[in-house]
């Protein structure tokens, strides 16, 4: 890693009506080293990354690229300075191949025919440098998530990125994809390209970073050596003020069955068969693909069911439909809430009442007093930060939309919330807050299936995990047989414990 400064931001202020996102931000980052960008949802990571990116344009301060200063930046003026951006939400072209990906918009021969072999060639040449085995010809919708991620990579490093950025590029990957990410990572620095790399997952700073900067309510706090820091002072840096990663203790009676799912057969998924009770979290591990997602949109009515049934206390239930489940009184926060869970361009209000809108009428009228008061109840419960509930829900950080997505569902009269990823992108702040309401609602008397990729949640907030693998029940694990190693083993196709 040399000394050389190659990205400088100084000063950088960014304000929305009623919000300082960035305030006066300053910090620089060398040329060569993997920096890390930390913060609690908030706090101005993402506005920065724009400003970086070209997208968004700061109200005053200065961005300096290898000695060439700017007030703002263009997403043509940042391409042409070498920043490439890899966002959470995958910019590719489904329909299209990975090649064609990778040199969208670019002329690559003279003429007027674009030469798909020799894209194909050259995009295979990137991908081998990576050390990658990857069809260039491949349909991106064809993809895992980690190898759509390769793409991007491959796509920012033949425009010659000096600074690549990634935000969040580890979220839907699983283990070995993690492994195979850090080392193109560790590759790409050892040719001289500069990462900042944002992350909510505190213990990949220390495998892959060199330094880090912390930011908090859209300030700069401090840029460490990650050599000379710990995972408790982060946190600390982070929320200004000490915090434990931890599972708050839950005081709920497990009562009687509220969901029982038999021989359930859809999406991909085969006979699965489980039930839940009132008051209780029911955690499903499984490796990325095996099928947990796929089977609470089956319950949900957001796809078919080609078998099956399902009964809702005790009595049998056809579910073809969202507004079946939502009737029947199941919820569903999707793991992908900006797309799914909400509607990012709609306020708080609209988004809140939205499933529920019949409950709010009288006769043709829509009774707005009643609306609003309903909305508010759920800010002050959830202490959704926002200066209005008119606020769109997309100026929102990752865990108030992710507070809003449960108040749209429980308005909704929800008994049965399946929560599919609940804490994915969110920080360590925004985590404890909806654990803590996870457990309130099962106190009160409701019954939550968690979808999570997060072992330590799962052990953590579980009372019994069902274990899916390739479509398939795989195993059922009670509270007092909780083991990392033996469920990660169920989920990679491992015997149940006593099976022949």
């Amino acid at each position: 890693m040399s000394e050389k400064t190659i990205l400088s931001v100084k000063d950088i202020v960014k304000t929305y009506p009623g919000v300082v996102a960035i305030d006066h931000v300053s910090f620089d980052v060398r040329e060569g080293e993997v920096h890390a960008l930390i913060g609690e949802n908030g706090a101005g990571k993402s506005t920065l990354i724009k400003t970086l990116s070209g997208a968004i344009t700061p109200d005053s301060g200065t961005i300096t690229i290898d000695g060439k200063s700017f007030s703002s930046l263009t997403p043509a003026t940042a391409k042409e300075q070498g920043i490439s951006v890899i966002y959470q939400e995958f910019t590719l072209i489904p329909g299209i191949s990975a090649a064609e990906n990778v040199f969208l918009g670019e002329k690559t021969t003279p003429g007027i025919f674009v030469d798909i072999k020799d894209r194909e060639r050259r995009t295979k040449e990137l991908f081998d440098q990576m050390g990658v085995s990857l069809d260039p010809s491949q349909k991106v919708r064809s993809l895992s998530p980690a190898m759509q991620q390769i793409v991007e990579i491959a796509k920012a490093i033949s425009k010659n990125v000096k600074i690549l950025i990634m935000d969040e590029p580890t979220a839907p990957l699983t283990t070995n994809e993690v492994a195979t990410l850090f080392r193109i990572i560790r590759d790409l620095k050892a040719r001289g390209v500069t990462i900042i790399f944002i992350s909510h997952r505190l213990e990949e700073l220390f495998a892959v970073a060199d330094r880090v900067t912390v930011m908090r309510d859209g300030q700069y706090v401090a840029t460490k050596n990650i050599a000379e820091i710990d995972r408790p002072q982060l946190i600390a840096m982070m929320a200004g003020r000490e915090m434990k990663e931890s599972y708050p203790a839950r005081k709920s009676q497990i009562g009687e069955e509220m969901l029982r799912v038999e021989h359930l057969t859809g999406n991909g998924d085969t006979d699965i068969s489980f039930t839940l009770h009132r008051g209780e979290i029911l955690g499903f591990a499984g490796l990325v693909g095996a099928g947990r997602t796929e089977l609470m949109r089956v319950i949900y009515g957001a796809d078919p069911m080609e078998s099956g049934k399902i009964f809702v206390e005790g009595k049998q239930v056809r579910i073809r439909s969202c507004s079946d489940a939502i009737k029947n009184g199941i919820g569903y926060i999707p793991e992908d809430r900006k797309n799914q869970g909400v509607f990012l361009r709609n306020t708080i209000k609209w988004n809140t009442v939205i499933n529920n809108i019949q409950g709010y009428s009288k006769g043709i009228f829509v009774d707005e007093k009643q609306e609003d008061a309903v909305a508010q109840d759920y800010k002050e419960r959830f202490s959704i930060r926002t200066p209005s509930l008119e606020q769109k829900v997309g100026n929102l950080s990752g865990g108030n939309q992710q507070k809003v997505v449960i108040a749209k569902t429980l308005a909704a009269n929800s008994n049965i919330i399946i929560f599919d990823e609940p804490t994915r992108g969110i920080d360590v702040s925004a985590k404890q807050e909806i654990y803590k309401l996870m457990n309130e609602l099962v106190e009160a008397g409701k019954a939550i299936i968690m979808v999570s990729s997060d072992m330590p949640e799962l052990l953590g907030m579980s009372d019994r995990i069902v274990v899916i693998a390739e479509g398939r029940k795989n195993g059922e694990v009670e509270k007092a047989d909780f083991d990392q190693n033996y469920i990660l083993d169920l989920a990679s196709g491992g015997k149940v414990k006593g099976a022949v």
